[in-house]
C-alpha cells in the first residue's frame, strides 16, 4: 500500500502537450479512477506512474520517495493491459510466474506464490491449462494474477475489461474491487466507462485536453459536474440555456428564465454564486424528470411524447418541449406512455437543475 503524489507533471511529444502541469494526490488503498475521452492523456498519465514514461518536468512520488526516474521494474507496481498481453507458448502458472522469475525468486517461493495468487482470483487448479483453452474471463483473471503475484505497492489498470462481454465485465468490476481492498492494495484505473467508474471508485479524475478538469467521489461529480463536458461524460442528461433572473427565498437557488419557462435550480458548486442576468447551462438528468407530482416544486414543463423505448427494467421518453427535446427515463413504470400529441406534464426537483457556468 503506496499513497501516491503527482505534482506540476507535464508531458510533450513533440510539439504536442499531453499532460499539462498535473497535480493529483491519491491516498493509500485508494481505488482511483482516470477516466476522458479518447487522447485526454489518461493512459499517459497512467505510464508515467508505471515507469513505461519519463515527463518532461514535474514530480512523481510514492509515499514520500521521489520515483520520477525510477525504472519500471524498480517502483513496485502491477499493470494490468487492456490486451492481456499474455505469452500464448506458457501454461496459466507459468504465465503468472514470470514477473518473479525475472526477479530470480527461489523455485519453492515462485510455486507457493502462484498458487496463491491463482487462489486470490479463484482459479486454483488451473495452473496447467493453456492460455488457449481458458475464457475471456478466466484469461483477464491469469492478468490479475500476475499482477498481484509480485505483491505490488500499487496496481495499474489500463481499461483491462474492454475485451470482456458486459455480463463478464459486471463480474470482474466486483472482482477487482474485492482484490484491491482485501489486500489494502492501491489501485489506479483507466477507462472510458462511466458505468465501470461510477460502481468502483473510491474517487475518480475527469481528464479533458491533458487537464485535470475535476476530481471528487463518484457521487460529487455526477450530482455536481465542474463543466458541461463533465455533466454529459459521466451521464445522460439535457442542457438548456438560461439567464438568471433571482435568487429566492430558499438559500442557495435561483430563479432561471429558459425556454422551457422559469425553472429554480441550483449552482453546481457553494463557492459560486451567480449574479442577476448571468448567462447559464442548466443540466436536467434524465431520471431527475418525472411525470409524477412533486412537492415543492416549482418546475412545472409541459409537453408531448414524441418516442418511447422499452428497455424491461427502463423506459426512456423523448419528450417535445417547445423547441427543446427533453431525454427522461424511468425505472419500472407502471404505465408505459405512448408517443401522442395529447400534452403531458414533466416535473423535477429544484436541487436537481444544476446550474453551469456558460
Amino acid at each position: 500500500m503506496v499513497s501516491i503524489s503527482i505534482r506540476q507533471l507535464t508531458k510533450k511529444f513533440g510539439r504536442n502537450t499531453v499532460l499539462s502541469g498535473i497535480n493529483l494526490d491519491i491516498a493509500a488503498g485508494e481505488l482511483f479512477f482516470l477516466l476522458g475521452p479518447s487522447g485526454c492523456g489518461k493512459t499517459t498519465l497512467l505510464r508515467h506512474i508505471a515507469g513505461f514514461y519519463t515527463p518532461n518536468s514535474g514530480q512523481i512520488l510514492f509515499d514520500d520517495e521521489d520515483v520520477t526516474s525510477l525504472p519500471v521494474h524498480r517502483r513496485g507496481t502491477g499493470m494490468m493491459f487492456q490486451s492481456y498481453a499474455l505469452w500464448p507458448h506458457l501454461n496459466v502458472a507459468q504465465n503468472v510466474a514470470f514477473g518473479l522469475e525475472e526477479r530470480n525468486r527461489p523455485r519453492p517461493e515462485i510455486e507457493a506464490r502462484v498458487a496463491e495468487a491463482l487462489e486470490q482470483v479463484k482459479l486454483e487448479g488451473l495452473g496447467d491449462r493453456r492460455i488457449q483453452q481458458l475464457s475471456g474471463g478466466q484469461q483477464q483473471r491469469v492478468a490479475l494474477a500476475r499482477a498481484l503475484v509480485i505483491r505490488p505497492r500499487c496496481l495499474l489498470l489500463d481499461e483491462p475489461l474492454s475485451n470482456l462481454d458486459a455480463k463478464l465485465r459486471i463480474e470482474m468490476r466486483s472482482e477487482i474491487r474485492r482484490i484491491c481492498k482485501e489486500f489494502g492494495l492501491t489501485g489506479i484505473y483507466v477507462t472510458h466507462d462511466r458505468d465501470e467508474a461510477l460502481s468502483m471508485a473510491d474517487r475518480m479524475a475527469i481528464m479533458e485536453g491533458g487537464h485535470l478538469v475535476q476530481v471528487g467521489p463518484p457521487a460529487e461529480v455526477y450530482r455536481n459536474p465542474a463543466t458541461p463536458m463533465v455533466a454529459e461524460f459521466i451521464g445522460e442528461t439535457n442542457f438548456i440555456d438560461g439567464r438568471v433572473l433571482r435568487d429566492t427565498s430558499r438559500v442557495g437557488f435561483f430563479d432561471v428564465e429558459t425556454s422551457l419557462g422559469t425553472l429554480r435550480g441550483r449552482p453546481n458548486s457553494e463557492d459560486w454564486r451567480p449574479v442577476v442576468g448571468q448567462q447559464v447551462i442548466l443540466s436536467l438528468r434524465p431520471e431527475a424528470l418525472s411525470f409524477e407530482q412533486i412537492f415543492d416544486s416549482p418546475n412545472r414543463i409541459p409537453g408531448h411524447i414524441v418516442n418511447t423505448s422499452y428497455l424491461g427494467s427502463i423506459v426512456q421518453y423523448e419528450l417535445a418541449a417547445g423547441t427543446e427535446n427533453l431525454k427522461v427515463c424511468q425505472m419500472n413504470p407502471a404505465i408505459i406512455r405512448q408517443p401522442s400529441d395529447q400534452e403531458d406534464r414533466l416535473m423535477i426537483a429544484p436541487a436537481d437543475v444544476v446550474m453551469l457556468r456558460k
